[in-house]
């Protein structure tokens, strides 16, 4: 009797997912034709267009597959630590790790709406990836007590745009530490000030 693995063979949808992820994140989404996500998918044309419809819903579910993976990366990096100044300044952390990766092309939901028609399905989807971005800073931001949380937000998500586009164009992985340092700038200036502890007698942060 012949055994058998359990691992589960990959889907059409996933196959056809994994190429895509691959190629247009390396060359651009409006550059890589869907002959060659077929063929390096190793699929039937016809499955793409019964899983997906059509490119464009190719693309959106590969940014929304990005997307799933950015916001579980953050999400357990801010829970790596209890304290909430620490905790805005994990979401920088988490990006310049990624800075620092080989395969690290820049930003895929910026370079997907560069490329895309107003109010398509690929608009859509990087304008939703960007709203989880900055919810989280301002949730982070709020439970750290900035007085004005969403202010606070709008400015880190400055840094965390410009950290990506200079790793990317610069070439320069330490863009993330940079970012880091001026975020730390920033959320202390926010911040109330901590009071002294009586124990230490130091003065407040």
């Amino acid at each position: 009797m012949t055994k058998t693995s359990g691992a589960k063979a990959p889907t059409a949808r996933e196959r056809l997912l994994a190429a895509a992820d691959e190629l247009f994140y390396a060359e651009g989404v409006q550059s890589v034709g869907i002959d060659r996500i077929i063929e390096r998918a190793g699929v039937a044309k016809a499955s793409l267009y019964n899983t997906f419809g059509g490119k464009e819903e190719l693309i959106r579910a590969y940014l929304d597959s990005r997307n799933g993976r950015l916001s579980g990366r953050l999400q357990r990096a801010v829970e790596g630590t209890d304290d909430p100044r620490e905790r805005l300044l994990a979401v920088f952390d988490a990006q310049a790790a990624l800075y620092a990766q080989p395969g690290y092309h820049g930003c895929a939901f910026l370079a997907a709406s560069a490329e895309a028609k107003q109010g398509s399905a690929i608009e859509e989807a990087s304008d939703a990836s960007r709203a989880w971005v900055r919810a989280l800073f301002t949730d982070l931001a709020r439970e750290a007590g900035a007085p004005d949380p969403e202010n606070l937000a709008r400015q880190l998500h400055l840094l965390y745009d410009g950290g990506g586009v200079s790793a990317r164009m610069d070439r320069d992985p330490s863009a993330g530490l940079v970012a880091r340092q001026a975020a730390a700038v920033l959320i202390d200036a926010a911040l109330p000030r901590r009071p002294a502890d009586p124990a230490s007698g130091e003065p407040a942060s």
